[in-house]
């Protein structure tokens, strides 16, 4: 009989670990922000955004691995101007923001006074400050019934789970009105012209408040008399000046769109447990042939929208164009092509034709009535140019 003690059985790995693992057990996770679940819910169907967002891994840093680094994002002026007017909005304790949000949100409350709050938010690492600022929203909202206070939340932490992994998000302010109502205020430095901003922008600004207003109503149903408003506050510079102008924006479909995409989002777990043993994107340890195949392993859903939010979006259009397929034409022709996920395949549909495949009888139908029309104006003979009038002098 052996003298040794049992061995005892293996411990399971668990998500954390598993997802330390990918990303390199020495590399910190990276955050995710408003702007990366905003892009990430714009494209549920992709595995591989998912995965790597969830496990924290530097997009950035791959792509540039990889060779197909990112060429987007703002220039260092954009962002020293934008802090530079973020600080100017939020100067003197708050009081000219205040000012806005009661003038656009609520002009029939008590105005704001000298005696708002402006909480201290500060806490030991992302756990610690959004358990901090989940205790002053619940601290404001009882202010706000029994005085009337408002309150200022300047940079607050809010938590939201995001494929079974959770994020930590930090919007610029929350306003929290004497009636309990909470207001997700977001401050942009682009401009706002004649009362109105650049319309692309404010779309892309509404979708990351809306993925601020879910993580606040997470708080919110824990709290009785709370209640978080749909409309925003965007404030942006007047005109060409650097006076604060803002403008109410109601995100409810963008709201009920981002929750939607959000609960589409497969699981990291499910994506971890199907990735082989072994597998890492640790730029530390692993060869670019290495990182190519990791990456290679997860499924992606690339689309021509990617290069303007993903830092891979250059790797996998590579890719795309490299397999053949009809993903990197856009989303809208995918859907329309059906079945045909290749070019190629595409290609030979339109010039055989198939009358029991209706893709394939729309597509040869297309190639015919196109050489029909080559055809015609080929044999057409060309206008002719214009008579130039004789210079009268």
């Amino acid at each position: 009989m052996s003298s040794y003690p049992p061995a005892s059985p293996a411990q399971p790995t668990t998500l954390r670990q598993r997802l330390a693992g990918l990303r390199g057990p020495a590399v910190p996770p990276r955050p995710l922000d408003a702007r990366a679940l905003a892009a990430l819910a714009a494209n549920p169907g992709c595995g591989r955004r998912a995965l790597l967002d969830g496990a924290g891994v530097d997009k950035t840093a791959l792509a540039t691995a990889l060779g197909a680094p990112a060429s987007f994002g703002q220039s260092q002026f954009a962002i020293v101007r934008g802090n530079s007017f973020e600080a100017k909005v939020k100067g003197d304790g708050g009081a000219e923001l205040l000012r806005l949000v009661h003038a656009h949100l609520a002009p029939a409350a008590e105005p704001p006074g000298p005696g708002a709050r402006v909480p201290d938010l500060t806490a030991a690492g992302p756990e610690g400050r959004a358990a901090r600022t989940a205790l002053a929203l619940r601290e404001a909202t009882a202010a706000g019934r029994d005085s009337g206070a408002w309150t200022l939340l300047d940079h607050p932490m809010l938590a939201l789970e995001v494929a079974g992994s959770p994020a930590y998000l930090e919007p610029d302010a929350v306003v929290v009105h004497p009636d309990g109502r909470w207001t997700v205020v977001e401050i942009k430095s682009f401009p706002m012209i004649d009362g109105a901003a650049d319309a692309a922008k404010v779309g892309a600004a509404a979708r990351q408040a809306a993925v601020y207003v879910l993580a606040l109503e997470k708080t919110a149903g824990k709290l009785p008399g709370a209640e978080v408003g749909h409309t925003v506050l965007l404030v942006c510079p007047k005109d060409f000046s650097n006076l604060p102008a803002a403008s109410p924006v109601d995100v409810r479909r963008e709201r009920s769109v981002t929750r939607r995409q959000l609960d589409r989002l497969t699981r990291v777990e499910e994506l971890a447990a199907a990735l082989p043993e072994g597998l890492s994107f640790d730029l530390a340890t692993r060869t670019p042939e290495e990182l190519a195949r990791a990456v290679s392993a997860v499924d992606a859903a690339y689309a021509p929208e990617c290069l303007a939010a993903c830092e891979l979006a250059f790797h996998c259009r590579d890719r795309a164009r490299a397999a053949d397929q009809v993903t990197a034409l856009g989303r809208s022709v995918r859907g329309e092509l059906g079945a045909l996920t290749t070019v190629g395949s595409a290609l030979a549909a339109a010039g055989a034709g198939c009358s029991e495949d209706p893709t394939a009888a729309a597509l040869h139908r297309a190639a015919r009535l196109r050489a029909e029309a080559l055809e015609l104006a080929a044999v057409r003979p060309p206008h002719p140019a214009p008579e130039t009038p004789a210079c009268p002098c």
